[in-house]
């Protein structure tokens, strides 16, 4: 048994597919106090800043903790979750034919080991349809996921090309924690 230190219902998902039991404590790091632009250092701070928050407030001697996040990164540029439909819009418009990166960096703590992690996951994807992207965005489920993005639903059909574990980059990369179990 873990704790998944993250709120998100995905990672809940990868966890239980796999077979790990866990249960469940997101926080409440405030990953707006990050200064940084550059999606592999924000990906790495933000999930530290989780970490530390989640260990100080349940430490490890009950159970391991593992804490994640998840950026996207198209032409260099960081994309977090969109702040609304305009952004998600861009987001999307921006990654559209694009090659895009999903970056997953996750934290894993128990009694015997420590594991930092991160990786990536690159699409290549097709020109997304304009009605497609309209109907994606007005049913909000692009809100909450970084870069706007859903691999494994609205972008699976347009992906020309990928790199990389589709767990990383729907936000832990379980492949990789799954060796330790």
């Amino acid at each position: 048994m873990i704790r998944l230190g993250s709120n998100s219902p995905t990672r809940a998902l990868l966890l239980k597919n796999f077979g790990i039991d866990f249960i469940q404590n997101g926080g409440n790091f405030d990953e707006d106090s990050i200064k940084t632009t550059n999606p592999k250092s924000f990906c790495y701070e933000a999930t530290l800043g989780k970490f530390q928050e989640l260990y100080k407030k349940y430490g490890i001697e009950d159970m391991p903790l593992l804490v994640a996040d998840s950026v996207v990164t198209c032409e260099g540029k960081l994309l977090r979750k969109a702040k609304d439909y305009n952004d998600a819009k861009v987001m999307l418009e921006l990654q559209s034919g694009n090659k895009t990166s999903v970056i997953t960096c996750m934290i894993y703590k128990s009694k015997k080991i420590e594991l930092i992690d991160i990786s990536i996951t690159s699409y290549e994807f097709e020109k997304f349809d304009e009605k497609d992207v309209k109907n994606y965005l007005d049913s909000g489920v692009c809100f909450g996921k970084a870069g706007a993005i859903m691999v494994e639903g609205f972008c699976k059909p347009y992906i020309k090309n990928v790199v990389g574990y589709e767990s990383c980059a729907m936000g832990l990369c379980v492949e990789k924690l799954k060796m330790f179990f």
